[in-house]
């Protein structure tokens, strides 16, 4: 466990709201030991860290562990109080979380990544960090540390969406969709930025490379059907695919998910450790790792489901090919609707 020149706990002050609790300050949590988490709710490596310090909150929550959540939202619609609100209520996280939407806390801690772990003692003094996935039971030893208790480390299993990635067949990074930070974009004739263009699917699909078909709109931060019947199209290794993805203002919009062709196996829209942190706004964009758990296929089949507000999570275990894994996504909208994560923040 390290000090950091002694510096002490920033004010919590910038916060643009507060979800579970009132707002609270260094009055509030005078002597009480602190782990603040900052996360924004559609990172998938937050995501496999939450069950984590969601159950060190409630296994230390009596010897005086004060979890505090900072949700400093990486893209526009994250800024959503309601949307923050969803996540939690989604994670089951009943610890207080402060909106962070001016990345004011995020400013005074000096903070460049997510997730993000600061430990606070009783002095208000940081005293550890820790950014990104993994070193679980070593976090876990600094706040026992801390608190002055010693006894074996709880036992979590992330399950959904918060399972531990497959890293062995990981081949495919965090991919952006809108014209910010995009890359390999396949369809023929290239992009329009900005502008209603329709596309013709590529013929053939490098690994990691992603294409459209139909009518659609490639915007900084995301690309949007403008025609019932559009498609994506996205070549990945992997075991696990998430999207995310918004009806805008519209009702549920139906899509389909096919893999290789045929129905992409188990699709769920929900979900309850070793990894590379996501840099902040700013500085170079790091890869991500994608999702796992290993997983039988269910039997062959369209899954239908629908997005229904935004920032819908839509998570796809595939099928194992011997050690292949390299997959050929196609997702099909039926009305017009909004597709895939926005730009970082400048």
């Amino acid at each position: 466990m390290a000090v950091f020149g002694r510096l002490r706990m920033p004010s919590l002050g910038g916060a643009t709201g507060w979800l579970n609790s009132e707002p609270l300050s260094s009055a509030e949590l005078q002597g009480r030991v602190v782990l603040f988490n900052f996360w924004t709710l559609t990172c998938i490596n937050w995501l496999r860290q939450e069950p984590y310090v969601r159950a060190w909150s409630q296994a230390y929550r009596d010897e005086g562990l004060v979890v505090i959540g900072v949700h400093t939202p990486e893209f526009s619609f994250e800024h959503e109080l309601d949307g923050v609100q969803r996540a939690t209520e989604e994670r089951a996280i009943y610890y207080p979380v402060a909106a962070d939407n001016g990345y004011e806390i995020w400013g005074a801690f000096d903070n460049h990544y997510w997730p993000a772990l600061y430990f606070v003692d009783r002095e208000e003094v940081i005293r550890d960090q820790h950014f990104g996935e993994g070193r679980y039971e070593q976090s876990e030893r600094v706040i026992q540390q801390l608190l002055g208790i010693e006894r074996e480390p709880v036992t979590v299993e992330g399950l959904g969406v918060e399972a531990e990635a497959d890293w062995d067949q990981l081949g495919t990074p965090e991919t952006y969709l809108g014209y910010g930070h995009s890359e390999h974009f396949a369809s023929p004739n290239g992009a329009a930025l900005n502008k209603r263009r329709i596309y013709e699917p590529p013929e053939r699909l490098r690994l990691n490379h992603w294409g459209l078909a139909g009518e659609w709109t490639i915007g900084r931060e995301n690309v949007v059907l403008e025609e019932a019947g559009g498609s994506i199209a996205f070549r990945f290794h992997g075991r696990d695919a998430h999207l995310v993805l918004s009806p805008g203002a519209r009702e549920p919009i139906p899509f389909r998910l096919l893999l290789d062709g045929r129905g992409s196996g188990p699709v769920t829209r929900r979900g309850r450790r070793r990894g590379r942190e996501r840099r902040a706004p700013g500085r170079p964009p790091l890869p991500a790792r994608a999702p796992a758990r290993r997983c039988p296929r269910a039997d062959a089949g369209d899954h239908v489901a629908r997005a229904r507000r935004r920032g819908v999570r839509v998570h796809v275990r595939v099928a194992r090919n011997g050690d292949r894994l390299i997959n050929h996504l196609r997702m099909s909208v039926a009305p017009a609707g909004g597709a895939g994560p926005p730009e970082r923040r400048p």
